[in-house]
């Protein structure tokens, strides 16, 4: 089965930028969309952003539009998510998630994946 690792994370201040990993391995077409989802102490879960590996567009939630970008790698084992501008609210466990490519245009597919990854922190502060 498919197995995600997330690296990454960390503090910035807000009005800065992260970039975080996530390599896939033994990975199908039943989950070559891949993605993020995040979820901050004592909120739902929200999902960030999301790409299918084999092509599509990207797509993104409304609180991240204009500020993320999610990327692959040549060899689709890498997804990447760039994050600038970052503020405050930003601040939560970000996992990486594969699903369905059939689901990969709503994001909150990725809130319930089965394959995802153990997460990785960030910190924004004001």
């Amino acid at each position: 089965q498919v197995q995600l690792v997330e690296s990454g994370g960390g503090s910035v201040q807000a009005g800065g930028s992260l970039r975080l990993a996530c390599v896939a391995s033994h990975y199908t077409y039943d989950n070559n969309c891949r993605g993020w989802f995040r979820q901050a102490p004592g909120k739902e879960r929200e999902g960030v952003a999301s790409i299918n590996i084999f092509g599509g567009s990207a797509a993104y939630s409304d609180s991240v539009k204009g500020r993320f970008t999610i990327s692959q790698d040549s060899a689709k084992n890498t997804v990447s998510l760039q994050m600038d501008s970052l503020k405050p609210e930003d601040t939560a466990m970000y996992y990486c998630a594969a699903v369905h490519p059939s689901l990969c245009g709503n994001l909150h597919y990725l809130t319930q994946a089965v394959y995802r990854g153990q997460g990785t922190q960030v910190t924004v502060s004001s």
